[in-house]
Parts: C-alpha cells; sequence; structure tokens
C-alpha cells in the first residue's frame, strides 16, 4: 500500500493544503494520505497562532466527509518541536510493509539537508515534492539514498499568515478555506487576538 502524509501547521487550513494533498494523492496513485498537524515546526520562527485541540478541529471540519484523507495527531500528542524523523520512525513502525512517501513543497527541497535526521529519514521514507506544471526542478540536495517523486501541483499563492490577518480586518475566509472550517474558525473566535497565542 501507498501512504502518503502531508504535515504542517494548517494554522488554519486551506484550500492550498487540501489542493497539495489531492494532486499528490491523484498523481502518484496513493491509497491513503494522512494529514499531520505539527505541534511546533522546527524551521518555523513563530509559534502556533491556535492551540493542538483548535487547529484539530478545524482540520477535521475541513476533511470529514472526504473519504480519501485521514488525521494523525501523534504529533500534537507528542508535542513540542515536531521533527519529521520521529514521525516517520512512528509510521515506518505502524505500517512496515507499505510504502511511505511524505509531501513537500518544491521550496522545501533545497534546505532538506538541515533537516533532523536527514540521513535516516531518507532510508525510512520517499519524498513526493510538488513543484508547478512547466517549471524546473530548483535543484535536489546530496543525500544518500534519498528517493524523490515530482509532483505537478496546482500551488495556490495562499498563506496561513495573509489568512489570520483577513480574520484581524473582518475579511472574508471565502474561497481561501473550506466552508466548515471557517464556521470552526468563527464559532471559537479564532484568531481575533493576536496578541494571545498558545501553544
Amino acid at each position: 500500500m501507498k501512504i502518503g502524509l502531508l504535515g504542517g501547521s494548517f494554522d488554519p487550513v486551506h484550500f492550498g493544503h487540501l489542493l497539495a494533498a489531492q494532486d499528490a494523492y491523484e498523481q502518484c496513485k496513493l491509497d491513503r494520505l494522512i494529514l499531520v498537524p505539527a505541534a511546533r515546526a522546527p524551521l518555523k520562527s513563530d509559534e502556533a497562532h491556535s492551540s493542538a485541540e483548535d487547529r484539530l478541529a478545524m482540520l477535521r471540519a475541513a476533511v470529514e466527509w472526504d473519504r480519501r484523507f485521514e488525521i494523525s495527531d501523534v504529533e500534537l500528542r507528542r508535542g513540542g518541536v515536531s521533527f519529521t524523523i520521529d514521525s516517520a520512525r512512528h509510521f515506518r513502525a505502524l505500517y512496515p510493509n507499505d510504502e511511505l512517501y511524505w509531501i513537500i513543497g518544491g521550496d522545501q527541497l533545497p534546505h532538506l539537508h538541515k533537516w533532523k535526521d536527514v540521513g535516516e529519514l531518507a532510508g525510512l521514507i520517499d519524498f513526493i515534492f510538488l513543484e508547478r506544471p512547466g517549471y524546473p526542478v530548483k535543484g535536489t540536495p546530496e543525500i544518500p539514498g534519498l528517493r524523490l517523486h515530482r509532483c505537478d501541483g496546482h500551488l495556490l499563492a495562499i498563506s496561513s499568515t495573509e489568512l489570520r490577518e483577513r480574520i484581524r480586518r473582518g475579511l472574508s475566509l471565502d474561497y481561501f478555506v473550506p466552508h466548515k472550517a471557517i464556521v470552526c474558525i468563527k464559532e471559537r473566535r479564532l484568531y481575533l487576538d493576536e496578541s494571545r497565542k498558545t501553544e
């Protein structure tokens, strides 16, 4: 079985995340796709703007109807900084006989050598990287055993930072965020006061 894993803060989840998941699922002919929200991303300076519980609720609201996608809260339960190697070990132990693929944006490829224990990571999982159709690969890192698979993605210029700013300014999230996730954001009054950040 081919299992795709897509990590991220999902703070909030938006259509850019979900299109990336769908593109990888379809083009790489995956059997399962698991979304893995991070407790805290290691290469980002800012902490999560909403709680683990809130981000999980938004993600569930966004994809609960879609039988292709699953959610794992393994990184949220682990807490602290979420290193991909820890999750790769977890999923490899869980699915020892399956093919595992970690999905990343093409812009992350040049930084892959900075990832914790990347040599071991390359032995545990393959990587699917999303690029714009017709654009050449920006250059692949020299990591022994690294297995890469290109996916031409419908990459959208949407950032969670921009969406949080839209909420603060009272602007609509329609056409950026799935409707059920918007309802969740409104019900929980998320991102209205960015001076109170929670881990």
